[in-house]
């Protein structure tokens, strides 16, 4: 088949079917990620890089992963923050956040991580749970500065929960 072709196909979203959903139809069980963004927290600085859905951010880049944290003995951690937005009658706000590890070695060009970890946690984010217990203070405080300089009213509608999450 050309490309001719391919151009009139409905484009595959990725979907989610369980044994409880009712898949019927083209695209029925997608999950939008849209609402969803990566935060990236390296050395204490915490910036917005949308490659890391791909696993493919800026301090991934040219990385090999392992999943045996011995691999990077001198690796330093880097967050991946899941932030997902919600949207309520009163507007929008920060829903859920969950924030999973990496270790890199730029120099090595070694990193660890687990994938699973990664889709789980995000799968929490975009179920608006909050899990960043594992953040230090100085992560913590570099997260929360990013959230509220993106979208103050945002941060003002959040949860408690969140807020609390964040207090250094």
């Amino acid at each position: 088949m050309d490309n001719n072709e391919q151009s009139g196909k409905k484009q595959i979203a990725l979907n989610i079917v369980s044994s409880k959903s009712k898949h019927t139809g083209f695209g029925a069980g997608s999950i939008d990620l849209n609402s969803v963004s990566p935060v990236i927290i390296d050395q204490g600085e915490a910036k917005v890089d949308m490659g890391a859905i791909h696993a493919k951010s800026k301090v991934e880049k040219g990385i090999k992963f392992s999943t045996n944290r011995e691999d990077v003995p001198n690796g330093r951690i880097v967050w991946v923050v899941w932030v997902a937005v919600d949207r309520t009658a009163e507007g929008q706000l920060y829903g859920g956040a969950t924030a999973c590890e990496m270790w890199i070695d730029t120099e090595a060009r070694r990193g660890y991580k687990i994938l699973a970890d990664h889709v789980n946690k995000l799968d929490a984010a975009l179920k608006r749970k909050i899990v960043l217990d594992e953040l230090n203070a100085e992560d913590k405080t570099a997260l929360k500065n990013l959230l509220i300089s993106r979208n103050e009213e945002w941060w003002e509608a959040s949860s408690d929960d969140l807020k609390k999450a964040l207090e250094g």
